[in-house]
């Protein structure tokens, strides 16, 4: 009886603990996104590692973390630098709980996206060590996007 009672405590911890962890994962994303939606750059670059990067749409998009500042500082000084908001998000976490990684769905302004990214649990709570957007191309229209990008 007590080792089953033991073990009923240790499965809910576990739990608990994936739910937390769950929970704050998507609040800091969230915040981050709510971030580039309020072109609050503090925030935004200051939730990425020093040497984050970020992957945009774009073939030539590789940025850190510091040269993305750099490109974005002119959508930063407007109200809103651009607005996704995820629509669905899975997260993961290696097994000491430190690191996490996820895939998110998105409504942007482009349509549909999907996001990638790499978490590290720091001192300062959870960063973005990779971030990567993609633009999403239902299978049936990918002959005329090969079509078009065959254009350039």
């Amino acid at each position: 009886m007590k080792y089953t009672l033991l073990l009923i405590f240790i499965f809910f911890s576990v739990d608990s603990f994936g739910q937390t962890k769950t929970t704050e994962v998507n609040q800091f994303m969230d915040s981050w996104h709510k971030a580039a939606a309020t072109a609050d750059e503090e925030v935004f670059f200051g939730s990425m590692t020093k040497d984050g990067v970020y992957l945009g749409t774009d073939k030539t998009e590789k940025w850190t973390r510091d040269e993305m500042a750099v490109w974005a500082k002119e959508y930063f000084e407007r109200e809103s630098a651009w607005s996704f908001t995820a629509t669905s998000r899975d997260i993961y976490f290696y097994e000491n709980g430190k690191v996490a990684w996820l895939n998110e769905k998105l409504d942007t302004w482009m349509g549909v996206c999907k996001g990638t990214a790499v978490l590290e649990l720091t001192n300062e709570g959870w960063k973005i060590a990779l971030y990567d957007l993609s633009v999403t191309i239902d299978n049936d229209k990918i002959q005329k996007f090969i079509e078009l990008i065959e254009e350039e």
